[in-house]
């Protein structure tokens, strides 16, 4: 595929995502099948899913997100803890009991110390759709000797 075709699907695609609420917020640049994605997006989750969309289309080998999450409607820190740490509960595969959630801004830290790996993968997952978070981090530690269960 050649640069404008490659830029053109993932211009279509990105349309089609109910996920990308402003594509055209999005610009985007190609060079042998490296694209860099800049621009303003309304929330975390809308930032992976245009990541991911630009990953899906043939001939991109990589994709730099430069994304920012620009939070307009910006949600009480206290509203988004209490989202996420219901997010946390909810989720079947997360130990919430071993798991806290910090926000700063708008910005979503996870803390806590779980047993395996994919415990804190769930619990990054249970909250990336909670409305209002501008990124996420995971400082969640995976010590698998002296934690019960």
């Amino acid at each position: 595929m050649t640069n404008i075709n490659i830029i053109d699907e993932i211009r279509a695609k990105l349309e089609e995502n109910p996920h990308v609420h402003q594509p055209a917020e999005i610009a985007m640049s190609e060079r042998e099948g490296d694209v860099t994605l800049r621009g303003s997006v309304g929330s975390f989750h809308e930032r992976q899913a245009a990541v991911q969309v630009a990953r899906s289309v043939p001939g991109v080998r990589r994709v730099e997100d430069q994304l920012m999450v620009d939070l307009r409607n910006r949600w009480d820190d206290d509203v988004i803890r209490g989202v996420a740490l219901q997010a946390l509960m909810s989720a079947d595969n997360v130990p919430a009991d071993r798991v806290d959630v910090k926000v700063d801004g708008g910005w979503l830290t996870l803390k806590g110390e779980v047993k395996h790996q994919y415990d804190s993968d769930a619990a990054f997952a249970a909250v990336q759709r909670v409305p209002g978070v501008g990124g996420i981090t995971n400082e969640i530690k995976v010590i698998t000797a002296g934690i019960d269960g």
